[in-house]
């Protein structure tokens, strides 16, 4: 008779990500399918969108490794396997979705990196002329590059709607030491990675970074430049004024936004269609990024 898997000590559930305890120091991340909009996790999983958040993620902390020391330990099925015992045949966990990392003391920011005018600071713009509440020069249009890449960190909320706030703010929240350092280590992660994307033909509009103290350092965390966390649009489509096609999420939310929802749960039942387009826009956002295939990533169905 076949013992059955114990279950795994989960210490955090958030949107996407499952968090578990380990000991020694590391905790496992998993990436689960689920896929969120307005902070509002819809019930339609998207195929395949965990692998994809793991393995770009593993992708650009490879790529950063100069940049910014990480919590990451593996993404290596076998590497885990052997520092977590349940591990092995348990779906919670398996199949290209998981990071073994070190425990960190996480900052209690979002650290949001824009390079152009999209998405909530379009919106603020449109109203005021601000950016995280920032004057901004006038005359900028939904999707122009801003004069430079601009630091607009958040709070976090672990429920409803994280709240933009300006520099200033963001050093209340964590002394100026660690808000400086964030800052000059965004700017520089995101510096990279626009680079990069701009090589493969895209425009990184914006993104966030989720950064941590690993035994006293401050460290880059998280998932790393995914559909998930940042916007991703095809350079040659790109017009001034409208919104470009994105290879993130944002079909998503372009029609969560046209229906008549609150953007409170429960959220509307997502149309098999929206499901099947997000899949397709996040395994060809890695793969056109990365020059890989999806299918040559752990998990991928055999």
């Amino acid at each position: 008779m076949s013992r059955a898997t114990p279950d795994p000590p989960l210490i955090h559930s958030g949107k996407v990500r499952d968090l578990y305890e380990v000991g020694d120091g590391l905790l496992l991340m998993v990436a689960s399918d689920r896929v969120s909009a307005f902070d509002v996790v819809f019930a339609e999983p998207v195929p395949n969108k965990g692998r994809v958040l793991t393995a770009m993620s593993a992708h650009w902390y490879a790529e950063m490794t100069d940049l910014a020391p990480s919590s990451l330990v593996s993404t290596d099925p076998d590497e885990i396997a052997a520092a977590v015992p349940w591990v092995p045949g348990d779906p919670r966990v398996a199949g290209g979705r998981s990071m073994l990392v070190r425990r960190a003391d996480m900052v209690p920011l979002e650290c949001i990196v824009r390079g152009y005018l999209a998405g909530q600071a379009a919106i603020e713009y449109a109203a005021s002329g601000t950016i995280h509440g920032s004057a901004m020069p006038g005359g900028l249009r939904l999707a122009d590059r801003l004069p430079e890449p601009l630091f607009t960190p958040s709070t976090k909320a672990d429920t409803g709607h994280d709240e933009n706030i300006g520099f200033a703010r963001a050093t209340e929240l964590v002394g100026a030491e660690t808000a400086g350092t964030a800052r000059e280590m965004c700017l520089a992660l995101y510096g990279r990675a626009a680079a990069r994307a701009a090589d493969a033909g895209f425009v990184l509009a914006d993104t966030k970074f989720e950064l941590g103290f690993v035994d006293g350092v401050l460290s880059l965390c998280d998932e790393v430049i995914t559909p998930d966390s940042s916007r991703l649009w095809p350079a040659d489509q790109v017009v001034p004024g409208a919104t470009p096609p994105a290879f993130d999420k944002q079909p998503l939310r372009d029609w969560a936004s046209a229906q008549p929802w609150d953007k409170r749960p429960p959220p509307p039942p997502l149309p098999e269609a929206v499901v099947a387009a997000t899949a397709a826009r996040y395994a060809a956002a890695y793969e056109r990024l990365t020059g890989r295939s999806l299918a040559d990533w752990y998990g991928a169905a055999r």
